[in-house]
């Protein structure tokens, strides 16, 4: 019942909307993402010829989202809309599967090869949906952005490569600075633990073993028993930092490092990562290239 009432108010959602922005003629330009991360690719391959937003702003956990009012209003508006897939956006795909039908809708990590992608924690048919996280696959959803925004305007097609390339070297140079930083940590000393298992695919990338006290989406529970295993391994392996979230609430893991001390192992907060949300937008952890910095700073800084 609960299901079917859902359906019916996102339906009335759309009637009271009115029509899709979709129309005949010029288009404006109007192109939606749910992610920090996903919107920021946009922009640096579309420059100034796109009006970009994204639904989803600092500290938010697209796990739990869902849609306001507001954000009916922008979707319908838009031209093409673009989000992450793989079930990270769990809470919208009955609007996605509804906007598909008059315009462009795009997830973006479901035009990856699946072999590229980590499985999920609970389900064999699901896979890790925090794939930013990997340089490498983030390339790929650049490129399938790209390619998109060509079809849908062409008459900036060229731009849009020449602003891809110039992303895409930003990516590499990236992933190099990566490198040389992990590369200060003693191998036995990478390992990361983190509030929820957001990382998986940067552990895989950059060399770390990485524990995170909930699963892949913030929407599961954890209890006593996860709070003590947590701690039980920091203690056995001697770990000196844990990191908090800013999209997930610190609880947490404060009582995990309560748990640690009551057992004799002091152990101490290395930093606040980034993982679902980007920075502040007009900072440099907005983008996703000064996020992924500062997330491999933190962790360095605090780990070697």
């Amino acid at each position: 019942m609960k299901q079917w009432l859902g359906v019916m108010v996102l339906s009335l959602s759309f009637l009271l909307l009115g029509c899709s922005a979709e129309t005949e003629g010029e288009k404006e330009g109007i192109v939606v993402a749910t992610t920090g991360q996903i919107a920021d690719a946009i922009k640096e391959i579309s420059g100034d010829h796109l009006q970009v937003s994204a639904l989803m702003g600092p500290g938010v956990d697209p796990h739990l989202y869902k849609a306001t009012q507001s954000d009916l209003s922008k979707l319908d508006k838009a031209e093409v809309i673009f989000y992450n897939g793989l079930h990270l956006e769990g809470q919208m795909l009955d609007i996605f599967e509804q906007m598909a039908k008059d315009k462009t809708v795009l997830a973006v990590g479901e035009t990856l090869d699946e072999k590229q992608l980590l499985a999920s924690d609970t389900d064999a048919m699901l896979h890790d949906p925090h794939i930013w996280f990997d340089i490498e696959l983030w390339k790929g959803v650049v490129k399938a952005i790209s390619t998109q925004l060509q079809e849908e305007y062409l008459e900036f097609k060229a731009d849009f490569q020449t602003n891809e390339a110039a992303y895409l070297k930003k990516l590499d140079d990236l992933q190099s600075y990566a490198e040389k930083r992990v590369n200060e940590i003693p191998q036995q000393q990478r390992i990361l633990v983190t509030a929820h298992d957001a990382f998986n695919y940067f552990g895989r990338s950059q060399g770390f073993e990485v524990r995170g006290l909930q699963g892949l989406s913030t929407d599961s529970e954890y209890g006593v028993k996860d709070v003590q295993e947590m701690v039980d391994f920091l203690v056995e392996n001697k770990i000196k930092a844990l990191f908090i979230e800013s999209s997930v609430s610190d609880k947490a893991m404060k009582a995990v490092i309560e748990g640690a001390k009551e057992k004799g192992h002091d152990i101490v907060i290395g930093g606040e990562l980034f993982s679902d949300a980007m920075g502040a937008e007009g900072t440099t952890e907005g983008t996703y290239v000064g996020m992924y910095q500062h997330n491999i700073d933190t962790i360095v800084d605090a780990l070697k």
